[in-house]
């Protein structure tokens, strides 16, 4: 019975194995299931790590610790998946009881049929320890084809992976000289309006429409792309949606010179994308402790882009429309805030900061530290 029950247990882990790793990695869709090998492991990693990062402050320190769990996590998943189907197999082998060949001092226990698994699975071709009858000779072909398979699933697995973390990044960074950092809507409107390019708006946002729907399309297929964080501690893709979203809703209440229709649609897709990707967590919405626009703050919006020319329509409609379209997606984008620990942008801007392609450490090493003095500067000028 314990050598049937083995064989039983061995048999329905391979099969979870294979079938987690499928809808990981082959299957384009979210996979609505909530019990799954994967889903389980994220959760069981994710929570101590967020629970050590929220006793770090937030900032740069907080980011980097963050930065290294997604690829981290991405590498023990695939061992613990490899490191099961070793167990697996070894546990079928000793269930059905297969003939072994073993060197005159071995011996025929649980862990020796592990050893042979791990053997076969790794290809290492040692020769020590062998099946002789019939069925553990078929078993090990079927392990060994197996693991050739997971093998060839992982490599191909990675590059997809890589490239739709570095398409995401691509738009990331072109926003930063776009809206400011962090981005904001008010601040992306104000440069195209001191540009004299506010009709650049509408192509900024088909193209973040694209840009949404491949976030979508991604994340969903490969939902550990949530967890990687971008380049810098003040940009990723979770504030930069919420600045595309906030921006279109601006628009969409009445910005003069704006393209509305355009906004429409870009609203409609990255808010899509931002509903379907919270549910992959099961994240809830969550209301703000603090409203993140007070009634004064977007009255100092609107002073704001009076002032660069831009009429942002006033009145109870045009309030309860803004209102009612920030309920839309400000309560989804901050329960994924909480529960990932990237930060939402403000809506307004805080022209203080230096945007990050503005600085770098080697500057301010160099302004802080060998800033020349006065006499200096002269002497070079008499040179």
């Amino acid at each position: 019975m314990m050598h049937l029950l083995a064989a039983v247990v061995g048999v329905l882990v391979i099969a979870v194995i294979l079938w987690d790793t499928f809808e990981t990695i082959v299957l384009p869709r979210r996979v609505t299931r909530r019990f799954r090998l994967t889903r389980l492991f994220y959760v069981g990693t994710w929570a101590p790590v967020a629970g050590l990062a929220r006793r770090v402050p937030p900032g740069k320190k907080r980011d980097r610790y963050l930065a290294f769990y997604g690829p981290l996590s991405l590498i023990l998943l695939l061992l613990v998946w490899a490191v099961g189907l070793l167990l697996a197999f070894g546990l079928l082998q000793w269930g059905a009881a297969t003939l072994l060949h073993v060197p005159e001092d071995g011996a025929h226990g649980l862990w020796t049929y592990v050893y042979m698994s791990g053997v076969i699975v790794f290809t290492l071709g040692f020769g020590d320890v062998y099946p002789l009858d019939t069925f553990g000779r078929f078993l090990a072909v079927v392990e060994a084809g197996t693991g050739f398979g997971f093998l060839a699933a992982v490599i191909g697995y990675l590059p997809v992976l890589y490239q739709s973390f570095s398409r995401r990044e691509v738009s990331i960074s072109m926003l930063d000289a776009r809206a400011g950092t962090p981005p904001t809507a008010v601040e992306l409107l104000r440069r195209h309006a001191e540009a004299g390019h506010l009709e650049g708006v509408g192509e900024l946002l088909k193209d973040w429409e694209h840009w949404a729907a491949d976030l979508m399309e991604s994340h969903l297929s490969y939902p550990v792309l949530c967890y990687y964080r971008s380049q810098h501690d003040n940009q990723s893709w979770l504030a930069s949606l919420v600045c595309v979203l906030d921006t279109c809703a601006l628009v969409m209440v009445g910005v003069d010179g704006a393209h509305e229709w355009q906004a429409r649609l870009t609203f409609a897709m990255a808010r899509h994308a931002l509903v379907d990707i919270s549910q992959i967590f099961g994240t809830r919405p969550v209301s703000f402790e603090r409203e993140r626009m007070t009634d004064e703050e977007l009255a100092a919006l609107r002073s704001a882009l009076k002032g660069w020319g831009l009429t942002l329509r006033a009145g109870a409609d045009a309030d309860d429309r803004l209102r009612s379209l920030r309920r839309l997606y400000e309560p989804y984008a901050n329960g994924l805030s909480c529960h990932l620990l990237i930060p939402l942008p403000p809506w307004l801007p805080d022209h203080a900061r230096a945007d990050n392609w503005q600085t770098s450490a080697y500057d301010r090493r160099s302004l802080a530290v060998v800033s020349p003095a006065p006499a200096a500067v002269e002497d070079e000028h008499r040179f």
